[in-house]
C-alpha cells in the first residue's frame, strides 16, 4: 500500500512516515501544496493524509485540485482546525474522513486501514438540461460556458431538480432534500431559494426554466433564450 502525506511539520511529518513504514506502507511525503498536488497527479496513492495549514496554499485547494484533476484517492485531513465548520468544510471538499490533533497514533492507523479497504468510487455523471449542465463531483454548474456560483442549499436544490427534469417537485420534497425531514423553520423558505436560484442560473440568461406550479410546486424545464 502506498501512501501520500503533506505535512510541512518536520517532526509530524517523520513521525507518521515513520509510523507508516513500520506498518508496511510506502510513503512519499510533500512538505508544500504544490509539491503535494504534483505528486497526487503523478502517481497513484492508495490513501493520502493531508494537513490543511500548508505555507504556500491552503489545504482545501489542494483538495480542490487533487479532485479536480480526477483522482479518488481516498484522503484523510489531519489538522489542527477542530472546529465544525472547518471539518463540514473539509467533508464537502472532498475529504473522506477527517482526524484532528494530537491523536492517537492507533486511531490514525485504524482510519488509513478503513480508507484503503474502500471499493473505488465511481464518479457521478455529469447532469445537463440544455445548455445547464451540473458536475456532483466537483460541484460546479455552468450555463454554457459561464461558471454559476452556488451555495450547498442551491446546490442541493438544482441537483434535485437536474435528476428530475420536468416533473413537478413539493415543497416538502425540497425541504427533505436539501434541510431535513425533521425542519421546522419558516414554511417559505424553498420559496427563498428558488428565488435565489432564478437569480442565477435564469436571468442573467434570458431564461424561464424554474418554474412554479401553483398549488403544487417546482418544476426545470429545458429553456431557449429569450427573444431580443
Amino acid at each position: 500500500m502506498r501512501v501520500l502525506v503533506i505535512e510541512d511539520h518536520v517532526r509530524m511529518a517523520e513521525l507518521i512516515e515513520r509510523g507508516l513504514r513500520r506498518e508496511s506502507y510506502a510513503v512519499d511525503v510533500a512538505r508544500t501544496a504544490e509539491r503535494g498536488v504534483r505528486l497526487a497527479s503523478a502517481n497513484d496513492y492508495d490513501a493520502l493524509v493531508l494537513d490543511l495549514i500548508l505555507p504556500d496554499a491552503d489545504g482545501f485547494e489542494v483538495l480542490r485540485r487533487v479532485r479536480a484533476s480526477g483522482q479518488r484517492t481516498p484522503v484523510l485531513v489531519l489538522t489542527a482546525r477542530d472546529a465544525v465548520d472547518d471539518r463540514v468544510r473539509g467533508l464537502d471538499a472532498g475529504a473522506d474522513d477527517y482526524l484532528t490533533k494530537p491523536f492517537a497514533f492507533p486511531e490514525f492507523l485504524a482510519r488509513i486501514r478503513a480508507l484503503v479497504r474502500r471499493e473505488p468510487v465511481p464518479h457521478p455523471p455529469i447532469l445537463s438540461l440544455g445548455d445547464l449542465t451540473l458536475d456532483p463531483a466537483r460541484r460546479e454548474v455552468r450555463r454554457g460556458t459561464s461558471p454559476i456560483e452556488l451555495t450547498p442549499k442551491e446546490f442541493a436544490l438544482l441537483h434535485l431538480f437536474m435528476r428530475n427534469p420536468g416533473i413537478v417537485l413539493s415543497r416538502d420534497r425540497l425541504i427533505e432534500h436539501a434541510w431535513d425531514v425533521a425542519y421546522q423553520g419558516e414554511s417559505n423558505v424553498v420559496d427563498v431559494y428558488i428565488r435565489y436560484l432564478r437569480e442565477k442560473i435564469d436571468r442573467p440568461f434570458g431564461r424561464r426554466s424554474l418554474e412554479t406550479v401553483r398549488g403544487l410546486g417546482y418544476r426545470l424545464r429545458n429553456d431557449a433564450p429569450d427573444p431580443a
